[in-house]
């Protein structure tokens, strides 16, 4: 599986990794979950460690991701991003097999 993590979001990430004070094998959660007004939404957890099912992924700047079985056959090939915008911050997602999403960019349709 291949997630990405844009410059921005792995500074971000970082970030808030060491405001959370997490160590060594703590990781970012990425996970899709079901509701948003499109169906299905993402979220984001700093987390000590993995549970016992997920798929651990160490990016090339050194944060783990953590992927449940149920989150992982949407999120192949995803994009993360963090921008700021007039409207606010936050972290986007662009999803190749996503097939719609709402102006939120939190949520997504298959």
């Amino acid at each position: 599986m291949q997630i990405h993590l844009s410059d921005t979001a792995v500074s971000k990430v970082q970030t808030f990794m060491e405001e959370h004070g997490a160590e060594g094998g703590a990781g970012l959660r990425v996970a899709v979950l079901p509701g948003g007004c499109s169906g299905f939404q993402y979220g984001l957890n700093i987390e000590d460690t993995p549970e016992e099912d997920d798929e651990v992924f160490d990016l090339e700047h050194g944060i783990r991701v953590f992927v449940d079985p149920f989150s992982a056959q949407y999120l192949e090939g995803v994009q993360i991003d963090y921008v700021t915008t007039m409207m606010g911050s936050g972290f986007t997602f662009k999803n190749p097999v996503a097939a719609g999403g709402c102006g939120c960019g939190s949520s997504f349709t298959i």
